[in-house]
């Protein structure tokens, strides 16, 4: 996929202007993948394998990832128990990290044995980015709204928080639904939903759970409906897949893209376009960057304080990731608090037009 390529050719491209070497330590990055032709998308089995190995290797030093929220959930507790800092440049799922946010158990569930806090993310929670998505709505002049998720950690949570945070923007939720994500067609929700004559339509999920498919069935039952998708959906792959039923779709993001970076991070943007024509930057390339820069600096304090071994400078690394404040860096100036969450709360609207996406407006 198009954003997770992107996200990794960052992570190589701050490696690289490392020299490869950081405090001392040379920096390999080994690139894995957590979803299986099978699956058409991340598979389950995959990242707990993937996890697992991770962890059988005594030289690691962090783990970059994930990029669903899904799969991290798998990945926490099986590197926590190793004291292997986690840094993602994508997973937003509010459990992950903030209690009541999610389900009961969430976030300790992750941390069996009270295992030392072990991730991080860079990017927003989709606590914010859900309230974002309902506050756009209303300023787009909807009134009445119906919600779809694909069922999993990630669509499911964003389209929760969405629904619950529509009242107070001023929407009415008409219904709510979870699609099978395997579906051949939604033809007959499609029906279900344009008789209950909704403004906006919104979908919490992602591309790889057929969202091309019921873009293309709600548009054609319902032409004028505007429909908005959250990041899971900010992928060339989703306007190809959703074809001329994209066109017009309202998008948010938990952050900023890359047309709307500034300073080292619009740096950033032109130097990596230039070296990666055939897979320009998308919506987490700039935070895949951000995640690597993140690791490489905590490495650098750790190793300045000369660890006995290679299983302290691991455990040096996570007390540097949790420190980290007031990092300069691509987005702006900003710390993880307490939780592991991003200071940094900017969000984004975008409109597909011409099949791109276009910046329209920054949500506060």
């Amino acid at each position: 996929m198009a954003n997770e390529l992107a996200t990794r050719n960052a992570i190589n491209m701050a490696i690289e202007e490392k020299g490869g070497t950081v405090g001392g330590y040379k920096i390999v990055f080994k690139d894995v993948d957590d979803s299986t032709a099978a699956a058409g998308k991340w598979d389950e089995a995959t990242e707990i394998k993937n996890a697992n190995d991770a962890v059988a290797n005594d030289k690691l030093m962090a783990y970059i990832g994930t990029f669903n929220s899904g799969a991290a959930k798998l990945s926490i507790p099986v590197l926590c128990a190793k004291g292997i800092a986690m840094v993602s440049p994508a997973n937003t799922y509010p459990g992950l990290t903030k209690a009541g946010k999610g389900e009961a158990d969430e976030p300790d569930k992750y941390y069996p044995g009270g295992c030392a806090h072990n991730y991080f993310r860079v990017v927003a929670a989709d606590d914010l980015q859900g309230l974002a998505g309902a506050k756009w709505a209303a300023k787009l002049g909807a009134k009445n709204v119906y919600v779809l998720d694909d069922t999993e950690l990630y669509g499911k949570g964003i389209a929760d928080v969405f629904n619950k945070e529509a009242p107070g923007a001023g929407l009415t939720v008409l219904g709510r639904d979870g699609i099978d994500g395997k579906a051949t067609d939604y033809k007959a929700l499609a029906e279900k939903v344009k008789a209950t004559n909704p403004d906006l339509v919104y979908y919490g999920g992602i591309t790889q759970n057929n969202a091309g498919q019921l873009w293309r069935d709600l548009r054609d039952a319902m032409p004028d409906v505007k429909l908005m998708g959250p990041d899971g959906v900010y992928e060339t792959e989703f306007i190809q897949a959703a074809a001329a039923a994209a066109e017009g779709s309202y998008i948010t993001f938990g952050g900023l893209p890359p047309d709307k970076l500034t300073g080292k991070g619009a740096e950033f943007v032109t130097k990596y376009n230039a070296k990666y024509p055939n897979a320009k930057a998308e919506g987490y390339t700039a935070y895949g960057y951000e995640a690597a820069s993140v690791v490489l600096a905590a490495i650098e304090r750790a190793a300045a304080k000369n660890p006995a071994d290679v299983l302290a400078l691991r455990a040096a690394v996570l007390d540097e990731v949790k420190a980290t404040k007031d990092f300069d860096g691509l987005l702006g100036k900003w710390s993880f608090d307490a939780d592991g969450d991003t200071s940094l709360t900017v969000m984004s609207g975008l409109i597909i037009k011409g099949g791109e996406f276009v910046t329209e407006t920054v949500i506060e």
